[in-house]
Parts: structure tokens; C-alpha cells; sequence
């Protein structure tokens, strides 16, 4: 076979995760990591006879392919010899429900009773580094089938194909062995200088947009590229691992963009926002079921309308709800950066309006500090109760702008303010008011982010909220968000204050599990290849599932989270069991244990049409559609913002948010300059 690195495309069927009505309950014990596979070839799987071959161009050639690698099973681009591994015994069982409780499995430090031994893993070495997308000319070949001829993958993980391309960027060598989905294509009318990003930000991936046709006004912008998740061959590959994520910023970013008459930066779209920043109707879990999970899995699966042979698959989480009359009470601490660069209505204004917002949806056992940082930092209120709000109010609207951005003291400030009101059992937590533009000070995000993971340990959370445009850092916010085991929102109107501080005060605010993984097993005999589409800079090593010293993200109380797959079945799938999806997280607060539940698909749950689907599946699919489009998926090459849009109109629940969403995609048509009616408003 040809060394040559290619993606076949086919015509392919869409999976997706939702109702779990006929789910079954699991608790096999197959293996979690499979055993290294030496020295292996491209290999295709041949299941009738290619009908139709359309290719595709894009550059000037292919990408040859460099050495053979060993398959590493996601080891974070070491090969590992060790005999797979099983996960261990269950303890208990759920019947007559969703879920099968497989009990704590692990401890602090993440050993396993019957899984992999950690002791000797080096964290640093499988730390996932994000990457620009390569320049050079790549070629891919899409095949059009009735039925499904091939797919020609590398057999080797996503995890040692980032770390090969990383080394490859850094040497200057462009030989890898499975080509990168392409860089998005530019905007013909605006041209980027990289003169103001730095050699470290640009190992990073970080992209600081510098327009010089004037097109767009934001001129020093920080975003990062973490490429586009490729098909992976199930029998090469069957764990997809990643952490939760319940972020909306991208969204309203986007929003915003759009709203202005801009395209958003492709660097700055990440699909699983767009599809999290909708709400969708999973049943909650209620008290005593499910084995004490804290939140029900829903699963859908349909054809997708886009490309023949394949299917969409959705898996929605549906975190509990905490009764507010017996919450526990909240400590919050506001650092709200008031540097010169802050001075404007939409950044310190909106700010303060959000502020004011959350005071007014407070309980009387609640606190609130206040904090600042320009070129110093100050503590403009000490921990008050809720109950005083005139007094708080009257502190939020003594905020001025001026001076630096000193982000490193002020998060300093914070912290040790917010150590001083820190209750055991209540939830603790920072809160960042800033467009993330640190220019003083400590401001690396090394530094910065090792201060904010020692507190997050510690029980005092940290969440971001984002301001403004022309200068706003949306991957220092991002990342500090991650870091402290926070969530991260981007606030644009008083609408989305209203939505933040209001509506969703109790998921923004109120922690249900923390360190959430999931991981989905696909079954080899019924899946053939499998996409996750988005979440590309939450992915985690597949044998770090059960380690729990990797981190990962919160849920909070009536969170739901939402992930799709784009998958190709075989013949026979829907007679068969689809895929395992296990969920591992642990309770707020320092030093709790790791709980572990699994919930099965079975292929009788695909819809034989994509229109029999649920509304909610269809509008989810629409939705990251959409952000595919945004960000230049190559998976998407065929797809029209008008066809996104027929799909979205068809779906619409009649919510405010499907209305907006709608018109969000006809804007982007228009934008585009796509031809034809895309007429969403």
C-alpha cells in the first residue's frame, strides 16, 4: 500500500447521543486500553465494490507520509508494551434504569483497583500542546459510494499524531503521516501581520489578528487554532475520551461578530460552544436513581442529511438540580479589571451592569467581595452579605477605568481575599471580570495558571467572564477558566448578562460534580469510523480516564451538556450494541473520591430518517453545522449556510434562542457572500 497520507470522505452517517429510552445497562469488563500494536500499515477496510469517486483537490499534491510509528493507544505519544488493562469489578448495579453504577473505582491519586497503574505515568509528558494548522499544500480525496467502499485511516492515536506534528512544526519538517484537516481559507479582503505575537504564543497556536485592509477593527485579538478532530477507525481505535465542557463564550463572540458585520475569526469558533450555549429537553435524574449519578445520559442517533452513509449521534448529559431553598450558601469574590483598556460601555459598562445583575439574584446567606487591578489592585469591598445590597451596589458603581493591567497582583489580591471568606462546604470561587489584555506584571500563562489550578485544589473554584472587543484575549480567558475549574462566558449585551448572572445564576455559580470525563466505546462490529466533532482542545489520553490527577471540567446544578459524533455503521448495526458511554467524575470540594457510571446504545435507537429525530437533535446538529462552517471544516466542503439553514428552520422550537440562531446563520451566509436566498431573519 502507498505511503501516501489521504482522508477518504464518504458518504456517511451522523450519530447522535439522546433519548435513552431502551438503553440498556452495562457493566462488561472489556478492556479500557488495548495492548501496543508494533509497526502498523495504513490498512482499508473493503466492504463492496466503490460505485462512484469524486475527488477533491485541495493545494498541489500529497503529503507523504514519514515512518511507521507504534500504535500508542493514546499513551501521549509514547509507545507502552504493557498488557492491557481491565477496569475494575463492579461494585453495585442499577435496574430499571439508564445507568449502570460501576461504584469508586480509584482514589485521590487515581490508582485503580483492576485498571492502569499510574504511579510511574509522567503527567508533563502526555499534556496535550496545541498546534497551528500546517501551510503546506494537502490533498484530500473524497469518495462518494452507495454503500461504504473504504477508509484509509492511520492506525496510530490522535495523541501521537499531535505530538509528531509538533515536532515536525518545530524541526521544519513537513512529513507527517496522516495529513491535518486544511487551514480554513482566508478572507481575500483581509490580510493578518503576525508581528505582534510572540514565538512562545505562536508554539501555542495563539493567533493575534492584526487587520490591514481595515475590514475589521479588531486589531490585536488572541485566539487559538486547535485543529479539527479527524475520522478515527474503530477497530484501530475504539475510546473517544474527552472532558466535559459547559463554556459558552465562543458563541458569543460569534454572536457579536456577526452581529457587527463581521465574520468570526475561524480560530476562535469551538463547535461544542455553540451546540452547549442551546438549551435541550433531557429529563433531569431524580433523588435516589441512576446509583446517585448526579446527571441522566441521553442518547439519539439519525442519518445525516449531508452525507450519504453516515450518522449522526448525539450523547446529552443532563446534570441535577439543586433545590435554591437548600443550596449551600455562596462566597463569591469579583476581580474586575479596571485598567485603561477597560474603559469603554460594552467592557467596564456592561461589567458593572452584569455585576448589578447577580446582587439583585442573590440569597441572604450569600457574600460578595469586590476586588480590582489596573496598574495596582485594590479591595473595594470586603466580604458583605447579600443582604446589604445597597452597600454593594454602591461599590459596583464606584468602578472607574485607568491605568495598566498588573492581572498577576490582582489575581493574588483575589485570592487571598477570597481565603479569608473561604467556608468549608459552601462554594468558594473567584470570578474574573476582564477582556483577558495583561500587560503588567507576572503575566505568563504559566505563572498565572499554576497559582489558579494550587487554589482550584484547594476548593476555591475561578470562573471568567469576557468583555469587549479590539483587544480581547479570548484564550488567556479561556485558559484561566480551565485552570480553575471554572466556567467561561462572554458577555455582549445586558441580555447575556441577564442570561449569566440571572437565569442560569444557579448552573454559572453552583457546582453539582467536578473533574468530569467522558468516555465513549464504540463497538468495532457495528461502527466502522467515528468523528468527534469539537471539543478538540478538551481531549484527553484514553488511559488518563481513570487517572484522576488529569484534570477536566464542572457541571453545575441543571447543566446540560451536549456531544455529537459523526459516525459510519455497518451493515448491521441496529441489531447490535452501538457504543458504551462511561462518565467518571467526582463531588465538589477538596480530596473527593472519583465515582464511575456506564449507559449502552443499542442500534435499534437510530432513527431510520433524519427527519424522525427529535427537534432537539436536529437543532443541535444545525448548531454545529454552523460553527463547522465558521471554522472551515473540510468535513463541510459541500455544505451551504443555506442548507444549514433549511435544517435549523425545520428544527425550530420557537425559543428566542432558536429565532437568533436562525438569524445568526442567514447573517453568515450573507457575509460569506454565498449566492442565493439566506434570508434567516
Amino acid at each position: 500500500m502507498s505511503p501516501t497520507a489521504r482522508v477518504l470522505l464518504f458518504g456517511s452517517t451522523l450519530l447522535a447521543l439522546s433519548a435513552c429510552t431502551g438503553a440498556k445497562m452495562s457493566m462488561e469488563d472489556d478492556d479500557l486500553t488495548e495492548a501496543t500494536r508494533e509497526g502498523q500499515e495504513l490498512q482499508v477496510v473493503d466492504l463492496e465494490q466503490t460505485e462512484e469517486k469524486v475527488a477533491h483537490t485541495r493545494g498541489e499534491g500529497e503529503r507523504a507520509s514519514g515512518a511507521e510509528k507504534p500504535d500508542d493507544r493514546r499513551t501521549g505519544g509514547r509507545a507502552d508494551s504493557s498488557p492491557a488493562k481491565t477496569p475494575a469489578e463492579p461494585t453495585e448495579a442499577v435496574t430499571g434504569g439508564a445507568l449502570a453504577n460501576l461504584g469508586y473505582v480509584g482514589g485521590k491519586d487515581g490508582a485503580d483497583a483492576g485498571g492502569a497503574d499510574y504511579e510511574d505515568a509522567d503527567v508533563d509528558d502526555m499534556m496535550l500542546i496545541p498546534v497551528m494548522p500546517e501551510s503546506e499544500p494537502i490533498t484530500a480525496v473524497v469518495e462518494t459510494t452507495s454503500k461504504l467502499k473504504a477508509l484509509e485511516l492511520d492506525g496510530r492515536s490522535r495523541n501521537t499524531r499531535k505530538s509528531e506534528k509538533k515536532a515536525s512544526s518545530s524541526s521544519g519538517s513537513s512529513s507527517v503521516a496522516l495529513m491535518e484537516p486544511p487551514a480554513p481559507p482566508a478572507d481575500p479582503n483581509v490580510t493578518f501581520a503576525m508581528d505582534m505575537t510572540t514565538a512562545d504564543e505562536l508554539e501555542m497556536g495563539i493567533v493575534t489578528d492584526t487587520p490591514v485592509n481595515g475590514v475589521q477593527a479588531d486589531n490585536r485579538e488572541g485566539y487559538t487554532h486547535y485543529g479539527i478532530n479527524d475520522m478515527e477507525l474503530a477497530e484501530k481505535d475504539r475510546f473517544s475520551t474527552f472532558s466535559i465542557d459547559v463554556d459558552t463564550a465562543s458563541y458569543a463572540i460569534s454572536r457579536r461578530k456577526l452581529n457587527e458585520g463581521w465574520m468570526p475569526n475561524t480560530a476562535g469558533v469551538r463547535v461544542e460552544e455553540f451546540v452547549n450555549a442551546l438549551h435541550y429537553d433531557y429529563d433531569a435524574p431524580k433523588a435516589g436513581t441512576n446509583g446517585g449519578a448526579p446527571f441522566n445520559v441521553h442518547m439519539e442517533a439519525a442519518p445525516s442529511p449531508f452525507q450519504h452513509n453516515h450518522h449522526i449521534l448525539r450523547v446529552g448529559v443532563q446534570g441535577a438540580e439543586i433545590d435554591q431553598s437548600t443550596r449551600a450558601p455562596m462566597h463569591l469574590t469579583f476581580l474586575v479589571d479596571t485598567s485603561g483598556s477597560m474603559n469603554s460601555p460594552d467592557k467596564l459598562g456592561l461589567a458593572k451592569t452584569a455585576l448589578h445583575e447577580l446582587v439583585d439574584n442573590l440569597g441572604p446567606e450569600d457574600t460578595i467581595a469586590l476586588t480590582t487591578y489596573a496598574g495596582s489592585s485594590t479591595v473595594v469591598l470586603p466580604a458583605t452579605g447579600a443582604n446589604k445590597k445597597a452597600a454593594i451596589h454602591a461599590g459596583i458603581e464606584s468602578l472607574t477605568s485607568g491605568g495598566g493591567t498588573h492581572m498577576d497582583s490582582g489575581m493574588n489580591l483575589a485570592y487571598e481575599t477570597a481565603s479569608n471568606s473561604y467556608l468549608y462546604g459552601s462554594e468558594n470561587r473567584v470570578v474574573v471580570l476582564s477582556d483577558g489584555d495583561a500587560n503588567i506584571g507576572r503575566t505568563s500563562h504559566d505563572e498565572i495558571l499554576r497559582t489558579i489550578q494550587h487554589y482550584a485544589e484547594e476548593g476555591i473554584t475561578l470562573s471568567t467572564i469576557g468583555f469587549g472587543m479590539g483587544n480581547y484575549q479570548d484564550t488567556m480567558m479561556e485558559q484561566l477558566a480551565n485552570k480553575g475549574d471554572g466556567n467561561y462566558f462572554y458577555i455582549d449585551t445586558a441580555k447575556e448578562a441577564q442570561k449569566v448572572f440571572g437565569e442560569d445564576l444557579a448552573a454559572t455559580t453552583q457546582v453539582i460534580a467536578k473533574d468530569v470525563k467522558i468516555q465513549v466505546e464504540f463497538n468495532p462490529d457495528a461502527v466502522t469510523a467515528y468523528r468527534l466533532i469539537g471539543y478538540e482542545n478538551r481531549d484527553i489520553a484514553d488511559v488518563d480516564f481513570r487517572n484522576d490527577r488529569v484534570d477536566a471540567g464542572e457541571i453545575g446544578s441543571g447543566h446540560a451538556v451536549t456531544a455529537l459524533y459523526d459516525v459510519v455503521l455497518r451493515d448491521d448495526a441496529k441489531s447490535q450494541e452501538l457504543a458504551t458511554v462511561r462518565i467518571r467524575a467526582k463531588k465538589p470540594g477538596p480530596d473527593s473520591a472519583a465515582r464511575e457510571w456506564a449507559t449502552l446504545m443499542d442500534g435499534e435507537l437510530v432513527q431510520s430518517e433524519f427527519t424522525d429525530a427529535s427537534k432537539d437533535f436536529r437543532l443541535a446538529f444545525a448548531t454545529a453545522s454552523f460553527a463547522e462552517l465558521l471554522r472551515g471544516s473540510p468535513y463541510l466542503a459541500e455544505v451551504s449556510y443555506r442548507d444549514v439553514l433549511a435544517i435549523a428552520q425545520a428544527a425550530s422550537r420557537g425559543h428566542d434562542e432558536d429565532k437568533e440562531l436562525i438569524g445568526l446563520i442567514g447573517t453568515a451566509g450573507q457575509l460569506s457572500g454565498e449566492r442565493g436566498p439566506v434570508a434567516g431573519r
